[in-house]
């Protein structure tokens, strides 16, 4: 079909980027659900059969993305060793309650699977991601998730939520790693689209920074609920995202600016969802009506903040619905928990995280297309258009702007084009 305009130089939205989001979302969910649920267990949490069962279902997720590229032999067999990987989360934490002996075998089963999930690998994309290579991040991953898990045990919990972040964010390099190997395999299936440009860069590093935010606050309403003895180290990870967000904030729109940002997130947001579980805790309905002014504040704020950042990009009455769309779904999870209807959290959870990968869709987009030239190349941005929003742009920090553009969205999760239905 002929066009009779140029096309855009760079988009972040091809059929590589896309896969490379999908796999974002189900492997960054797996580790998130993985810990979640290993923490429930070891204190045998009436919502701990839930929690395993949402992993259950984040691996059956996977199939169909694997069937679309490799069939269904293909997918049957990465789905048999994919799930019955997670059988052996239940032995490390029976080794951890009670017996010290399945330890041993619960770590020989985790050798196993990195084994044969890396031989399945190398084999499925026809050495473009080599069995070594495959072992070294799989291996990696699984002490990502035993590490957290043994210094949760051991009560060293800012241990444990800084491993936690660490290997939350691997899970982002592996399906970068995956979906290039794949796309490089077979390119006509993927018409040629790249999973490793920087379009597609951005789009997964604003997924991976905003989908870690929606399971830390979730987390976070949960063991503040519970008066858990980790709770103020979950606050803890929060405001590390707050710390690296004003950071890159003031490196580019300088202190009023990083400082107008730290004051709408922490007082109108952050604030605002622990004084939900303080409403809850003391069954306080006005506290919760407040609370839920606060974070309707927060998303107009923050939507009209977005339109300005990104020249119109991204429209201030449309960021603003949907990052109100965001808090509710973070609500809701909290609401059915403190119900103690748990099939309906974790159902509510799968859907706000997934919400979170709209940002890859649709902002990532808004900034590509504000400046297209920035993202056509192999270099990243080194430096930002003039939004007027004050302050002194750095124009030598690549990282500093992608920095911001994750910043500026973190809490929104609002881009999504349509949830799950129920």
């Amino acid at each position: 079909m002929a066009h009779d305009h140029e096309e855009p130089t760079a988009t972040a939205i091809t059929p590589a980027a896309d896969l490379r989001t999908t796999l974002d979302q189900l492997l960054s969910e797996h580790f998130t659900l993985a810990t979640t649920a290993m923490m429930k267990d070891y204190h045998d949490a009436e919502d701990t059969e839930q929690a395993y069962q949402a992993l259950d279902e984040n691996a059956k997720d996977m199939t169909p993305a694997i069937e679309s590229v490799y069939g269904e032999e293909g997918a049957a067999q990465f789905e048999e060793i994919f799930i019955n990987h997670n059988d052996y989360s239940p032995d490390f934490v029976e080794a951890a309650k009670n017996d010290a002996a399945l330890r041993e075998e619960a770590e020989a089963e985790v050798d196993e699977f990195v084994e044969e999930f890396s031989e399945f690998l190398a084999t499925a994309t026809e050495d473009n991601l080599p069995k070594e290579a495959a072992e070294e991040v799989i291996a990696a991953h699984e002490q990502d998730v035993i590490q957290t898990f043994d210094h949760y045990t051991n009560e060293e919990y800012e241990e444990a939520y800084g491993t936690y972040r660490e290997g939350f964010h691997r899970m982002f390099d592996i399906s970068k790693a995956l979906s290039t190997a794949i796309t490089t395999q077979m390119p006509d299936k993927f018409d040629n689209s790249k999973a490793d440009t920087p379009a597609a860069d951005l789009r997964s590093n604003l997924n991976s920074l905003a989908a870690e935010h929606f399971a830390l606050a979730s987390l976070e309403m949960q063991k503040g609920y519970d008066q858990a003895a980790d709770y103020d180290f979950v606050t803890w990870a929060e405001d590390m995202h707050t710390k690296d967000f004003k950071a890159a904030i003031e490196s580019i729109y300088g202190t009023e600016g990083a400082e107008q940002f730290e004051s709408v997130w922490q007082q109108d947001h952050i604030n605002a969802q622990s004084d939900v579980i303080t409403a809850a805790l003391e069954e306080d309905e006005q506290l919760r009506s407040q609370s839920e002014e606060s974070l309707q504040a927060f998303a107009e704020n923050f939507g009209g903040f977005l339109s300005e950042a990104t020249e119109g990009k991204m429209p201030a009455e449309d960021a603003t619905q949907a990052i109100w769309q965001h808090e509710e779904q973070v609500l809701q999870t909290f609401d059915h928990y403190t119900e103690a209807n748990y099939d309906a959290a974790y159902d509510s959870f799968r859907e706000g995280y997934g919400f979170m990968f709209g940002i890859g869709e649709n902002l990532s987009e808004a900034i590509v297309s504000q400046m297209p030239d920035k993202f056509a190349a192999d270099d990243m941005p080194s430096d930002m258009p003039k939004t007027g929003l004050g302050g002194t742009a750095d124009q030598n920090s690549t990282m500093l702007w992608i920095a911001f553009a994750a910043a500026a969205v973190t809490a929104a999760g609002f881009l999504k084009r349509k949830t799950a239905s129920k």
